[in-house]
């Protein structure tokens, strides 16, 4: 398959792959730490560790041969021990697109990530990950959505609130829309990110204890379009209507930040003062 990114796209991709080898010790990786022409690994080293033809990847920095495959773009990545910034960079320079998002069990969310949630307020915003736990939050989502501090932590789970808080169920003007957009959009993600294996203990928990997730699992409903509001009715701000829009974080494909605004204005004067 011809490489249809153009010549600028196989020169900088050329470019990045040779800088980022270039930085790799030989020898902590196990090859012959002998005097070298230029600093990092070989070619052939590189598509050693990467399971490819030494001649293809020395094709590929050189912007001859066909379009890489998403898999071996992969194993290069790891080959040259790339972060997930520069694994997403890598993709977009040899494919045109960012690549799938991929689970990973480290759910930690760095003090600048919980500052821009902080910074949001008053209006509600959390992260979530590809499983749909709740990570971080600020102070508008806790008067608003949940107290989420007062959950334990192997509770914080956007499903598990959805269908085993009555607070929650009560909460929405019509609970079983909600619930349904929710399962099937918690399965497209799940799935994007190769965690079916990660959410099966969640699953198997709900089908047990919620008759009414365990009808729906069943079900395999595709996620129907949504007009991005929500409608709740607060315990002291009484019904309100909320758009939610959900956003990427960047280095972290596994990760979403949602973020709510109140259609009326006047709803988030109010909100602002409760979460003050």
């Amino acid at each position: 398959m011809p490489n249809t990114l153009g010549p600028a796209h196989e020169t900088r991709l050329g470019a990045i792959l040779k800088a980022w080898r270039g930085r790799l010790d030989p020898a902590a990786l196990g090859f012959p730490a002998e005097r070298r022409r230029t600093p990092g690994l070989r070619r052939e080293e590189v598509a050693a560790r990467a399971h490819i033809s030494p001649t293809w990847y020395t094709w590929l920095e050189q912007g001859r041969g066909g379009a890489p495959s998403a898999e071996v773009l992969g194993r290069i990545a790891t080959a040259l021990m790339l972060t997930d910034s520069e694994r997403e960079h890598l993709f977009l320079l040899g494919l045109g697109r960012p690549p799938e998002a991929r689970y990973r069990a480290d759910s930690e969310v760095t003090p600048r990530l919980q500052r821009v949630l902080d910074a949001l307020d008053p209006l509600p915003a959390l992260i979530r990950t590809a499983t749909w736990d709740v990570v971080a939050w600020n102070r508008a989502a806790t008067s608003l959505l949940t107290d989420y501090a007062a959950v334990p932590p192997a509770e914080r789970n956007i499903l598990r609130l959805i269908f085993l808080d009555p607070r929650a169920r009560s909460a929405q003007e019509d609970w079983q829309s909600v619930a349904r957009y929710v399962l099937s959009a918690f399965r497209l993600d799940a799935a994007r990110a190769g965690a079916d294996e990660a959410i099966a203990p969640l699953v198997s928990d709900l089908r047990r204890l919620s008759p009414d997730f365990d009808a729906m699992w069943t079900e395999h409903q595709p996620l129907a379009p949504t007009d991005g509001t929500k409608r709740l009715t607060h315990p002291v701000l009484g019904p309100i209507t909320l758009e939610h829009s959900t956003f990427a974080v960047d280095g972290r494909p596994d990760l979403a930040m949602v973020v709510y605004n109140p259609v009326d204005p006047a709803v988030s004067a109010r909100l602002a003062a409760l979460s003050a």
